[in-house]
């Protein structure tokens, strides 16, 4: 699902709500939760999961083609852990 497809399911639930102001607030929450996981804060919407910054070491890995050596430097990555009322409903539709 894309953004302008979220904001658009969200204004056919709410008609009364006008479509710039869903738009906004679903942009202001996305912001709201980037500038909180820039801040090193875990993010948590029960329901759903969880999101927070790992940070990956630096590690040595060989370049496929060629087998040289390479340094890769550590990164931040965002890590998502789905929540157990989220878990339970997917798992529900699938069938297991």
């Amino acid at each position: 699902m894309k953004k302008s497809e979220l904001i658009e399911k969200i204004a056919e639930e709410f008609p009364e709500i006008d479509k710039k102001i869903v738009a906004a607030v679903v942009n202001g929450t996305f912001e709201a939760m980037i500038e909180a996981l820039k801040n090193g804060e875990r993010i948590e919407i029960r329901g759903l999961g969880s999101f927070r910054v790992k940070t990956r070491p630096a590690k040595i890995a060989r370049n496929p083609k060629t087998g040289e050596k390479i340094k890769v430097p550590s990164k931040k990555v965002v890590h998502f852990k789905i929540g157990k009322v989220m878990k339970a409903k997917l798992y529900e539709r699938a069938g297991v």
